[in-house]
């Protein structure tokens, strides 16, 4: 049975330029076939901002027609409650609302992988459904 990950948009930023340092490593995570990948809308927006900012408009067209195949998800109605606790609660942090959809959407689909880069909010967090995420690459 293939893992569930839920996808940060730093990940995808890095496999799209290659020249981003971690660009081997995540290009490596997402062609991951043992892995079902499932990314957060916000976090399509988040990527696709960053990528027009670094690279320009033509690179980012590029990456937003290769999301067609990937299963991306925005939030669902009852989300978006989550979404504003998890800001509330490490908002001395702060979490902010695209990493708090990926925890939502983590625990909605009862995963504990995420795909980022971002270390230092993910293993701060703490889910409902699990003790702790497993961040990837590793």
């Amino acid at each position: 049975m293939r893992r569930l990950a839920i996808v940060d948009a730093g990940p995808l930023v890095a496999a799209t330029l290659t020249n981003e340092r971690h660009h081997a490593a995540c290009a490596r995570a997402l062609r991951d076939t043992s892995q079902l990948l499932v990314v957060p809308a916000m976090c399509i927006a988040e990527a696709s901002y960053l990528i027009e900012r670094k690279a320009g408009p033509m690179r980012e067209a590029q990456f937003l027609a290769g999301m067609s195949s990937l299963d991306v998800l925005a939030p669902e109605p009852e989300d978006w409650a989550r979404i504003a606790e998890l800001v509330r609660q490490y908002a001395n942090f702060p979490l902010g609302g695209t990493d708090a959809s990926i925890v939502a959407l983590a625990e909605r689909l009862e995963t504990d992988t995420i795909i980022t880069l971002d270390r230092r909010h993910f293993e701060a967090v703490t889910p409902k459904h699990c003790e702790r995420f497993r961040l990837l690459p590793e």
